[in-house]
């Protein structure tokens, strides 16, 4: 079963995050980001890759894509806050940009 981020996880696991554009969301425990891509085709072709792994991992983001941008919010819903699973889907979505 999924847990809730400790606060000792949290810190281990969030700082790095910051450092490629996460934050925390005001008044939610979730993180965020927005992704620009050049193109509308490029924004697409990542919400395409990270949906692969969103869905093998089933755990799906909040997401929104207007035109080269994508903002991107993660929270787990079962644990009504920040888990491991949010982590590493950041991570993956961080990944599949470079």
């Amino acid at each position: 079963m999924t847990e809730k981020l400790s606060d000792t996880a949290r810190k281990t696991m969030l700082t790095p995050l910051q450092e490629t554009g996460w934050a925390m969301v005001d008044g939610r425990d979730a993180i965020h980001k927005e992704f620009k891509f050049k193109s509308f085709i490029e924004a697409f072709g990542f919400m395409t890759r990270a949906a692969i792994w969103a869905e093998k991992w089933n755990h799906h983001p909040e997401w929104s894509n207007v035109y080269n941008r994508v903002e991107v919010v993660l929270t787990t819903h079962e644990v009504d806050g920040l888990s491991a699973l949010d982590v590493k889907l950041a991570r993956k979505m961080d990944s599949l940009t470079e």
